[in-house]
């Protein structure tokens, strides 16, 4: 659950208390869980929309502090990406599919399930990420 939140993410300390939020919401809804979908997916579909509220509140957060904020000297473009900050340029979608099905190994449908996204969706998610990482990283797409 880390490992997928921390991929998602910006931050690992979020991520880190995402992921013990998910846990206890897992554990008060354990008997809502029926059984229709793998208990891992889920869970990653709890992480996954616990994700979404905590971006929104940050969204929100910074806009809010926009107004008093100074800008901080622009980032040097020189200096090379590392895998988190390449994730970091995906779509939330894209980062999300691409943290999970290549990441944590879970199938395309197992993904679709835990983010309650189409199948179809969750391929075109993983294939564009997969090229925009690869392209952002230098890395050759064979």
């Amino acid at each position: 659950m880390r490992s997928f939140l921390r991929r998602a993410l910006d931050d690992p300390a979020d991520a880190d208390d995402l992921a013990q939020e998910t846990f206890l919401a897992a554990w008060s809804s354990l008997g809502r869980y029926r059984g229709q979908a793998s208990f891992r997916s889920w869970l990653c579909g709890i992480a996954w929309r616990k994700s979404l509220t905590s971006n929104r509140a940050r969204g929100r957060e910074r806009r809010r502090g926009a107004a008093y904020a100074v800008e901080g000297a622009a980032a040097c473009p020189d200096a090379a990406l590392d895998a988190a900050r390449a994730l970091s340029a995906l779509a939330p979608d894209e980062r999300a599919a691409v943290a999970l099905c290549l990441g944590a190994d879970f199938s395309h449908a197992e993904a679709a399930e835990a983010l309650g996204l189409p199948l179809g969706t969750i391929k075109s998610h993983v294939q564009r990420g997969r090229a925009k990482l690869l392209s952002v990283l230098g890395g050759s797409n064979e």
